[in-house]
């Protein structure tokens, strides 16, 4: 995740400037050797998204849905899939509007109707059963992820280093700007109470872009079951580069005990 600018949060208007998309996609995943398939999504409003379906080794442990970050692409998740996939998850990783190769510009509510678009072309898949559909949310990716399980109940919900709401990622890092010029966008704590999936967090302690505190509270806040893994001595663009078979390890662990 990268910071939203000052001059955006001294207008209090959302725009662009929270998004941080690059077009050009550095990594594929034929780079990791892993066999896919690319995507060429639909939206409700008309948009086409770019999205890889990464097939999980065997056994299965489910189909999992990745809600990637505010900056960069999915060539830039490909270490992310690449250990979900060995952990046994098929993966479908998609770009928002105007991220990669997707057309369009991104808002609020354009990443909520990509979650959508997404989740529609996952579950069309041939061999895919919604009662084994996850949803992991990186970041920003959080916040649409858990937007996206409220509306549709996945089997199971992961929150990796999510903050609260823009509002409270802001409050933290530029405190003496009025709370009333920041937009309440991607409101997640207000929203987790209403959320009926299991829900697992995971979060670096040494987080100082989405400081643990974040994670915490959505956790606190969330109803049972839930789970809460901390990583000690990790950071927010470290976890899972530094982490490595320990991050797909947790969350492969936790779905496996859903089923128990």
């Amino acid at each position: 995740m990268r910071l939203p600018r000052l001059d955006y949060l001294t207008r209090g208007a959302l725009g662009a400037l929270l998004y941080f998309p690059s077009h050009k996609i550095l990594e594929t995943s034929a780079d990791a050797g892993l066999a896919f398939d690319e995507l060429d999504l639909a939206t409700d409003d008309g948009e086409r998204l770019h999205g890889w379906w990464i097939a999980g080794q065997q056994p299965s442990l489910g189909h999992l849905l990745f809600c990637h970050g505010n900056a960069g692409n999915i060539g830039d998740r490909v270490a992310n899939a690449a250990l979900l996939a060995a952990a046994g998850f098929d993966v479908l990783l998609f770009d928002y509007r105007g991220y990669g190769h997707s057309t369009g510009r991104p808002d609020e509510q354009g990443t909520y109707r990509d979650a959508r678009a997404a989740l529609a072309a996952l579950v069309e898949r041939p061999g895919v059963d919604f009662d084994r559909v996850f949803y992991l949310g990186e970041s920003l990716g959080g916040a649409v992820a858990l937007a996206l399980a409220i509306e549709c109940q996945p089997r199971g919900l992961i929150l990796q280093s999510t903050f609260t709401s823009i509002r409270d990622a802001a409050r933290a890092h530029y405190p003496f700007i009025p709370t009333a010029l920041v937009p309440d966008a991607y409101p997640s704590l207000r929203l987790i109470s209403s959320l009926r999936a299991p829900l697992l967090v995971l979060h670096g302690d040494r987080d100082d872009i989405v400081p643990l505190a974040h994670g915490r509270a959505l956790f606190e806040a969330a109803s049972e079951p839930k789970r809460i893994r901390v990583f000690a001595g990790l950071g927010h663009n470290d976890l899972v580069a530094r982490a490595g078979n320990e991050y797909a390890d947790e969350i492969a662990h936790w779905a496996t005990s859903l089923d128990r």
